[in-house]
């Protein structure tokens, strides 16, 4: 059985990251988009990684630019944009895809393990979440509508 542990990922600078580094850590890990009507979760998720990362919580964006083009931007100015309009101090990683052919083998992973609604596999839209128990197991599956507030429960059971 594969745990988030057995992938890497690309940093938004483009170095190489092992998700393995944060073995024993609690993780939220967030498709993310600068031009979506979501795009203010980002000031949740930073919340989110202030109040719990010294507790164990690892917050990872993945910009993608599948679902209406919502993030077109380079990694570079998708950095920037994070940085100046929210804050962000979490990792963001480099832009990928999460669904079809070319879907990055984490989000093909992190599908499987927990589907949606009626067990679709597929992604359905920007800052759909995935907490990530110390194990490296999934525990659940959020919606982009789901706050980053109304996990909070969720994430204090998980780093127990």
């Amino acid at each position: 059985m594969s745990t988030v542990y057995d992938f890497e990922a690309l940093q938004i600078n483009g170095k190489s990251v092992a998700l393995s580094q944060f073995k024993g850590k609690a993780m939220l890990i967030v498709n993310t988009a600068s031009a979506c009507g979501f795009t203010p979760q980002f000031a949740g998720l930073e919340e989110l990684h202030k109040t719990y990362g010294k507790k164990g919580l690892v917050v990872l964006g993945f910009p993608c630019n599948q679902f209406g083009a919502q993030d077109s931007g380079s990694n570079g100015e998708i950095a920037e944009f994070c940085q100046l309009n929210y804050g962000v101090s979490f990792p963001m990683m480099a832009k990928i895809d999460i669904n079809g052919a070319k879907a990055h083998p984490l989000y093909q992973w992190l599908a499987t393990e927990a589907p949606g609604l009626l067990g679709s596999k597929s992604i359905k839209w920007n800052f759909t979440k995935f907490l990530v128990g110390k194990d490296g197991s999934v525990l659940k599956r959020y919606a982009p509508t789901d706050t980053p507030a109304s996990l909070a429960s969720d994430i204090e059971a998980a780093l127990a």
